[in-house]
């Protein structure tokens, strides 16, 4: 990078994370009560459609576009949740800004609530964040206390707050439409898009705006400081800065923000302080176990959307997980492939048979006991249930196993040769 970047939501302040004056200090809170007085939602919609914001819980959509849907939508009973159920592997970052900045967020939530003019609002809250909720507790309380929040807030009439719903799903739970149907009672399971984009058929039936943490706590900074500079880090395409989770074969694995289009070498290397054990970097994944893995030779890119997408992989959330040249790439595509079968709601046969069937495979394959006609089925599996569920868990199991097949297919072919995993060894008996 060429200039020093300053972080921005990871902005140190003294005191404990509820401290509602130390947040102060920095500005905290003004955005919302710059809300409040000019009552003009449209501005903060078109702010933050100048910024060019996006998403950052995957999908990297236009914020202010899905703000300015639920806001204007035929339907004028709405509602709003903050998704932060975060079961995704390698992937910590709205853990880690609920525990230690639970201000900018319930800030950046009481802003969209009020934005979309929302009935009710919510944040669908992971139920083993237990010390996380404890802080985001505090936080509102203490925003109580200050009159942000509650009845008539600020003398303006105003009936707003944020209710926190225990979140006991799954993986696929986090997926928007699958969440909300659980926060009504009903099975976990995703609805097929379209017609049931949250924007238009959420909650109860009504337009629901749905926000990750990461989302919403760049909220009250965009209002404050200005769309211009918001977009003084980042590519034009995708401007701003973002949080990594770091994981893996590195000496340093944490949390870390950074300007979008920051090289992952610079991740690996500065921030992560390099491989384990001094080893070398044999793949990474740029986006979680969903998208493609990158080799050694493309540690240069982008870690953008666009140019990861371009690259035939994907940011996501920005789960970074780093996976050294000692690590049996086998073994490692079986153990997402078990995570993929697990989190499997069921309700789409292609993914409950077709993660079964390849996470059969590979461990039929890791044990020694693998064909090269495993292999060729595995592909096959993967070409037929591709693209075919009401969410992209399948898809990512599909990927996983094709893009390790692609990179590493020689280790699959080790040990269908030996009739066992090379890195372990040989039983008594066996040269």
């Amino acid at each position: 990078m060429s200039k020093e970047f300053l972080p921005r939501l990871l902005r140190p302040y003294a005191g404990d994370p509820w401290d509602i004056d130390a947040y102060c200090q920095q500005g905290g809170y003004e955005a919302w009560l710059a809300c409040l007085k000019s009552q003009n939602p449209q501005q903060t919609i078109d702010t933050l459609k100048e910024a060019h914001l996006r998403g950052r819980g995957g999908a990297g959509f236009p914020t202010g576009l899905k703000w300015d849907k639920v806001l204007h939508h035929r339907v004028k009973e709405h509602y709003f949740v903050c998704n932060a159920g975060e079961h995704e592997p390698g992937t910590f970052k709205d853990r880690y800004l609920l525990r230690h900045h639970p201000h900018q967020l319930l800030e950046g939530c009481l802003i969209a609530a009020y934005t979309v003019s929302a009935k009710t609002a919510y944040i669908y809250l992971n139920h083993e964040f237990a010390e996380e909720r404890a802080h985001f507790e505090r936080a509102k309380e203490a925003a109580r206390a200050r009159g942000y929040l509650g009845e008539n807030v600020q003398g303006t009439g105003l009936n707003i707050d944020i209710e926190i719903f225990d979140g006991y799903g799954s993986y696929v739970a986090g997926e928007e439409t699958a969440m909300l149907e659980s926060m009504q009672g009903r099975p976990a399971q995703p609805k097929q898009k379209p017609p049931f984009y949250p924007t238009e058929f959420g909650l109860h039936g009504k337009p629901t705006l749905v926000n990750n943490v990461e989302t919403l706590s760049n909220i009250p900074h965009i209002l404050r400081n200005g769309a211009a500079w918001f977009r003084e880090v980042g590519p034009s395409t995708c401007p701003g800065a973002m949080l990594f989770s770091l994981s893996g074969a590195v000496n340093r694995p944490g949390v870390y923000e950074l300007p979008l289009g920051t090289p992952v070498r610079h991740l690996i290397d500065i921030c992560g302080q390099g491989v384990v054990n001094g080893g070398k970097v044999k793949a990474v994944f740029p986006g979680g176990p969903s998208f493609s893995m990158i080799g050694p030779d493309q540690l240069d890119l982008p870690m953008d959307f666009d140019s990861l997408k371009k690259a035939g992989t994907g940011l996501g959330s920005a789960g970074v997980i780093v996976v050294d040249d000692a690590t049996c790439m086998v073994e490692h595509t079986l153990k997402y492939s078990h995570f993929f079968e697990r989190e499997s709601c069921g309700q789409c046969p292609p993914c409950r048979i077709g993660t079964q069937e390849l996470a059969t495979l590979i461990r039929k394959i890791e044990e020694g006991n693998g064909t090269e006609k495993d292999l060729a089925q595995l592909l096959q599996i993967c070409g037929f249930v591709k693209g075919t569920g009401f969410c992209t868990l399948v898809t990512g199991a599909s990927v996983l196993v094709q893009n390790s097949l692609r990179l590493f297919r020689h280790e699959f072919e080790e040990h269908i040769r030996l009739g066992r995993c090379p890195s372990k060894p040989a039983p008594l008996g066996v040269g």
